[in-house]
């Protein structure tokens, strides 16, 4: 069977919840509610399981802090054997205008710290990541305390009404792969 393995990149802990750094586990929380599961605290993470059209799929909030995050992405690729080219990291970017999606095949981690250890523990760029814009306030502004901050109403609204189309895309990731589905969902 062919599994695959959603990571949302997040911090643990309800300090860091609805910061902007954690958009990756609100978009699993939404995909989780919506298909009626919920998370599972397990080794290095909370995980819950869901079907997407016959194809097991495992959605993984790690709670390796997310300068970290490879460690995580790495244990759950190996305990379920889960190849590379199913693998998909959701991240936020800041480089993004705020609601803007963009699914890359592999690339570089534009400076992002929990895209760079997964990198460098699995040792590639080659796994498909898919970038949340979060947008910047301007050009001086302090990187960290911009992440780590909180969304306005309006700001995690306008975010949160993309999420069915971010679902969408990450069940088209499943069923038809990376490439065709950038070919659907970027613009």
């Amino acid at each position: 069977m062919n599994k695959f393995l959603i990571v949302g990149l997040g911090n643990p802990g309800s300090k860091y919840q609805n910061t902007r750094h954690n958009i990756g586990f609100d978009i699993l929380d939404f995909i989780s509610d919506k298909n009626e599961t919920d998370f599972e605290t397990e080794r290095l993470g909370d995980l819950s399981k869901i079907s997407v059209k016959g194809k097991k799929v495992f959605l993984l909030k790690p709670s390796t802090f997310m300068n970290l995050s490879g460690k995580a992405v790495k244990y759950w690729m190996r305990q379920e054997n889960i190849k590379i080219e199913n693998l998909l990291i959701i991240s936020d970017d800041f480089n993004l205008p705020l609601g803007k999606v963009r699914l890359r095949a592999s690339g570089s981690s534009g400076g992002h710290n929990g895209l760079e250890n997964i990198e460098f523990i699995l040792n590639s760029k080659k796994y498909a990541r898919l970038r949340i814009g979060i947008s910047n306030p301007n050009e001086n502004f302090n990187q960290v305390d911009f992440v780590l901050g909180k969304f306005n109403d309006e700001e995690y609204d306008l975010l949160s009404s993309e999420f069915s189309n971010i679902d969408k895309l990450i069940t088209s990731f499943v069923i038809s792969g990376v490439d065709q589905t950038m070919n659907n969902f970027n613009n």
